[in-house]
């Protein structure tokens, strides 16, 4: 096959499944969390041990769990380099699942159009539970660009203009649950505080968008807007990363002029989908 990696199930048959080796409902956290850490990983995928420490499982546990989800498709493993990674199960799943819950096909248009209008990497991302994922990436005409955030790319609520503005427009109730569990501050600094969300939430609410001035990647700024799903719930965002010169104060407005046309009108438009 030439240079092309070769992609395998891998089925080891001393291992039991994972539903006798542990039994009741606590499986389905840790196959949950060992899918996410898969996930995270990307398009290069992620040896054991590294699945391990990000589930916060033990090595062999970690491994049973991704022996018996690549018995079931739900997990491949690339043969030269041991990652593992998604598999064919996950991709059929979630082509049926995305008839119902992808909006890339009626968000693409409004990505572009703000590449187009601003010269910068304009985004989508989607909220899944505690997290935003990008799904869209359009780069804008300026050469200078910001890597930060690409297709897959996950980050929690709060971190990163997209999940700020989607975490700034949640009922207040699980607003304040998420803040009260989330610890930002011990991955991304005391600038993620509870204490210094909540200023930047208010500041997100009052000006309709929100704008993160550099504090995921030194330089990097983002610009970001919510996008309601018909049941009002902030579900999605439109962001635009740049290097903080593009980001001037006296720009600012303008580029969440447009975020928020946009939003507002792929609001409209998934309300009445």
């Amino acid at each position: 096959m030439g240079d092309s990696p070769c992609i395998v199930h891998i089925v080891n048959a001393s291992d039991a499944p994972f539903s006798e080796a542990m039994p009741g409902t606590q499986v389905v956290g840790r196959v949950v969390a060992v899918l996410h850490a898969v996930s995270r990983a990307m398009p290069a995928g992620a040896g054991t041990s590294e699945v391990a420490r990000s589930a916060a499982l033990a090595r062999p546990t970690a491994h049973r769990l991704l022996a018996s989800l690549a018995a079931q498709g739900f997990i491949d493993r690339d043969a030269r380099s041991g990652h593992w990674l998604l598999g064919p199960e996950i991709y059929l799943m979630g082509a049926v699942a995305a008839e119902r819950y992808d909006v890339s096909e009626l968000a693409r248009e409004h990505v572009a159009a703000l590449a187009e209008a601003t010269g910068e990497s304009a985004f989508l991302s989607a909220r899944r539970g505690g997290e935003t994922v990008c799904l869209l990436r359009t780069d804008g005409s300026f050469p200078i660009r910001s890597f930060v955030l690409y297709e897959g790319k996950r980050f929690p609520l709060g971190v990163a203009s997209a999940g700020l503005a989607i975490l700034s427009f949640l009922p207040e109730d699980a607003r304040e649950r998420y803040l009260e569990q989330a610890r930002l501050q011990d991955e991304y600094g005391p600038s993620h505080s509870a204490a210094a969300l909540r200023e930047r939430i208010d500041e997100t609410r009052r000006l309709g968008y929100a704008v993160n001035p550099g504090l995921v990647v030194e330089g990097s700024w983002g610009m970001g807007a919510a996008v309601f799903g018909p049941s009002g719930q902030p579900s999605w965002a439109l962001s635009l990363t740049g290097i903080e010169t593009r980001f001037s104060a006296d720009r600012r407005p303008e580029l969440g002029r447009l975020l928020l046309e946009h939003a507002h009108r792929l609001s409209q438009r998934l309300a009445g989908r």
